[in-house]
């Protein structure tokens, strides 16, 4: 089964953006917000005032995810490094002969 990625227009901080994302992230957000009750543009004006050069479609995905394992009791794993040394957690595979 195929997931499609929808576009969505949303106002935060006065200004209008657009976000794409799969129906499964957009409703976890949704989700979310509901549980922490809190309004969902709120959530997404948390999510954009933290995210580290990220896209924020792809910041709230890291959001939802890391949302989901924390509720299955999972600790993240620490943030990759950019352009250097591959993060302690990153598992190198071996070649192939």
């Amino acid at each position: 089964m195929k997931s499609a990625i929808a576009k969505r227009s949303v106002v935060l901080d006065h200004h209008k953006t657009s976000i794409s994302l799969e129906d499964e992230f957009w409703n976890g957000v949704k989700s979310i917000a509901d549980r922490k009750k809190i309004k969902l543009t709120e959530l997404l004006a948390q999510i954009d005032g933290e995210r580290n050069n990220a896209n924020l479609s792809s910041a709230i995905r890291v959001f939802v995810l890391n949302e989901a394992r924390a509720q299955a009791g999972i600790e993240p794993p620490p943030p990759q490094s950019v352009g250097g040394a591959l993060p302690k957690w990153t598992v190198e595979a071996e070649p192939v002969n």
